[in-house]
């Protein structure tokens, strides 16, 4: 297992937290960016991880990770409290809409290319406190590279649904949306559903990105 102690799930945790909380206020700041002020009338613009806490789907994050930790459960699901926006305030709706869903996934993937352009600096200082803390930003960057790809698959209700819609035409848009609203949940859990010799139709898919996003960011080491 990738993290063995106590510390290192603190620190798993405490990277959850942030990697969730950019991605929640992404959207929010995007949705005020292009017309709509209903994210940040709710107080979603903002970078306190309480704001964007999820009775639910948050607890089950973070109970998830603990079992996952115990070698219970696969992997660690749950979500953060999803960003509101109001369609009627945008120019362009459709497009609007895809624009606001990528930004979460964009910031996460920004994030973790600073961090790790952080990290490569301080490794040419060995006495730079930042060098000190390389390894505790590592997770921090898998982290964000992971949620980002997660998050951009194309079905409901992840953020890649939205964005797909936005990239269609619109009578193919209006027929993708009505398919994902039906069957976007079912055909998430039948992703994550190990079936293949232990594994997970969506792992096989978006590993491969995931693992050559992460040696370009975190060379000679291949983490998932």
């Amino acid at each position: 297992m990738l993290y063995s102690n106590n510390m290192a799930f603190i620190i798993l945790i405490l990277s959850f937290a942030v990697a969730i909380t950019v991605h929640e206020a992404s959207h929010a700041w995007m949705a005020n960016k292009l017309g709509d002020p209903t994210a940040k009338l709710m107080g979603r613009l903002s970078l306190n991880p309480l704001v964007h806490y999820d009775p639910v789907g948050t607890t089950l994050l973070f109970v998830t990770m603990f079992l996952w930790k115990l070698g219970i459960v696969p992997f660690p699901f749950g979500w953060a409290k999803p960003v509101i926006f109001d369609p009627f305030n945008l120019k362009e709706p459709r497009k609007d809409s895809a624009i606001i869903s990528l930004a979460g996934p964009a910031a996460n993937l920004i994030l973790a290319f600073l961090t790790s352009f952080l990290i490569r600096i301080a490794a040419a200082s060995p006495f730079s406190p930042i060098y000190l803390l390389g390894e505790l930003l590592k997770p921090f960057i898998v982290l964000n590279v992971s949620l980002a790809i997660f998050n951009l698959i194309p079905v409901h209700p992840l953020d890649g649904g939205k964005i797909i819609i936005g990239l269609l035409p619109e009578k193919e848009a209006r027929e993708a949306e009505l398919f994902l609203n039906r069957f976007g949940v079912l055909i998430l859990f039948f992703l994550i559903f190990p079936t293949f010799g232990g594994y997970s139709p969506l792992s096989i898919i978006i590993s491969p990105i995931i693992n050559f996003l992460l040696n370009l960011l975190l060379p000679g080491n291949k983490i998932i």
